[in-house]
């Protein structure tokens, strides 16, 4: 049933490779408490009780509730599709509540450190293709995944646009500056001879597509030149660009379509980001707030 389940991802859901590896991932673990305390790998016979004491388990052993709550809708959205195909009537995972918590806030990189960090990239490398992660991360706010991923005939440099492939292989154009497509005109100088133009844009010396840990240790290290923060990702670089751009005036429409969002509530996040700019101003500006020190 696994595996029937996983071609339904993939062939009709279409979702990503990376997402259904995180979906087997989770149903392997679920497979192995189950045979550990049912001793039977018939995972679809489980019931709400089972579904229940795996969560403590998972507690017990320290997982966080972001994850425990990730493996839980995996296991809904398998039994969901067990009651598609008739081979269940009632989803053990039926009534089963995610877990609440609080998640930690992640503050974007400051204007001011962005500057910074790009003077610090001239000085610190003459790696075209360290300068294009970062610049292509900041400058679009695509995902870490989207640009291992992003296809050579996709990005667009002399009509300034990459068009990227998200979550759900849906598809989405993403604009770009002059200066960033001229950036990925000196990168296409030093690429790899022997990758094949119809593969991905961005490939290691070898030529082959970048994987996304390469990617998150070229990020860190440029970013611990420039902050103490605790993050330093390719996320926190897609936050700090849609708080920015938000900060300059963009709609929030506009900038839901960018970033490939579904819904606009995760757009929303990051107009929340620099609550303490916007109390400052505030303070300064309102007649009535004159006399106070904070809002």
């Amino acid at each position: 049933m696994l595996n029937k389940f996983l071609e339904y991802l993939e062939f009709e859901k279409r979702y990503s490779p990376h997402t259904i590896t995180s979906y087997r991932k989770d149903l392997d673990d679920f497979s192995c408490f189950y045979l550990k305390t049912e001793s039977s790998e018939d995972i679809f016979k489980a019931d709400k009780k089972i579904i229940r004491n795996f969560i403590v388990e998972l507690s017990e052993h320290g997982i966080s509730k972001r994850s425990i709550n990730r493996k839980l809708s995996s296991l809904r959205s398998f039994f969901l599709f067990l009651l598609k195909i008739g081979e269940i009537k009632v989803s053990p995972v039926e009534g089963v509540s995610s877990l609440k918590f609080y998640p930690e806030k992640q503050i974007p990189m400051s204007k001011e450190e962005m500057g910074d960090l790009s003077e610090r990239i001239l000085e610190h490398t003459h790696d075209i293709l360290d300068k294009c992660i970062i610049e292509v991360l900041y400058q679009t706010g695509i995902r870490k995944a989207e640009l291992c991923g992003l296809i050579f005939e996709n990005v667009d440099i002399e009509g300034n646009e990459l068009k990227v492939i998200g979550k759900g292989n849906k598809e989405r154009v993403v604009p770009i500056s002059e200066d960033l497509s001229e950036l990925l005109k000196s990168y296409l100088e030093i690429r790899n001879p022997q990758a094949e133009f119809k593969s991905c844009f961005f490939v290691n010396k070898k030529g082959k597509k970048l994987n996304e840990k390469f990617v998150y240790v070229v990020v860190n290290k440029y970013l611990s030149l420039v902050t103490t923060k605790e993050k330093k990702s390719p996320h926190i670089l897609r936050h700090s660009f849609a708080t920015h751009v938000l900060d300059n005036g963009a709609e929030i429409s506009k900038v839901k379509k960018i970033l490939g969002h579904s819904s606009l509530a995760s757009t929303q996040v990051y107009t929340n980001a620099n609550i303490e700019q916007l109390k400052k101003v505030f303070n300064q500006a309102h007649p009535r707030a004159s006399k106070k020190e904070e809002l």
